[in-house]
């Protein structure tokens, strides 16, 4: 089986509770569709806890992952520190508390993974557009064009980044980022029984599979 967890936006307790529920064998796989930091209260924790897993592990890269690396290259500051970042920083006591090998986790990430059936995403993909000439940019921040698209994609994709009350669970792609750091729940899909589990965060939502437009 694979278990896809969504955006945990440094929600390190809700993490430890979700993954506590998971009865994982060897065989089983286990994808992260990114944004593991920012917004939340202890992404640095997010990120040691992410480093003790062992098994059949697949981290993706997020649009705040991006974002972070970008402003340690001295690029897009603004951009970091107003969607978040500056708890991200708190969380590691500045600049100079970021281990190396949280460095180098975050730059390894993948920008999307692939199997016979499945399309694992952060944002989505461009529609009509081949797999390999999709942009970083595109599969890290797209939104509208992706998941509210017409027609039908070739595999289902399972993607986060757009905040919703519940999953959006359609034959061929479900969001799974259900705003957990906005006091929702953090989800985990199950496949290929599309069960999910999930855990709340206080302050729970009502109910509805609409986007949250809070910042990006």
């Amino acid at each position: 089986m694979i278990y896809v967890i969504g955006d945990i936006h440094g929600c390190l307790e809700p993490l430890r509770r979700l993954m506590a529920q998971l009865r994982l064998s060897e065989a089983d796989e286990v994808v992260f569709l990114g944004d593991y930091i920012d917004r939340g209260p202890d992404s640095k924790g997010v990120i040691d806890y992410l480093l003790t897993l062992q098994g059949r592990y697949t981290f993706l890269m997020g649009n705040h992952e991006r974002m972070f690396l970008d402003f340690l290259q001295g690029q897009q500051r603004p951009l970091f520190l107003y969607n978040g970042g500056t708890a991200t920083l708190e969380s590691y006591g500045g600049l100079r508390g970021i281990p190396a090998t949280h460095l180098t986790f975050l730059d390894r990430q993948r920008p999307y993974y692939e199997t016979q059936d499945y399309l694992f995403v952060h944002a989505g993909i461009r529609p009509a557009m081949p797999l390999q000439e999709q942009g970083e940019s595109d599969l890290l921040w797209i939104r509208e064009e992706f998941y509210a698209y017409p027609g039908r994609f070739p595999k289902t994709v399972v993607f986060g980044h757009t905040p919703m009350r519940e999953v959006l669970m359609e034959d061929d792609r479900i969001g799974i980022d259900t705003a957990c750091v906005y006091g929702n729940k953090l989800t985990c899909l199950i496949l290929p029984s599309r069960e999910v589990i999930q855990v709340s965060n206080p302050l729970d939502m009502h109910s509805r599979t609409t986007p949250i437009t809070y910042g990006v």
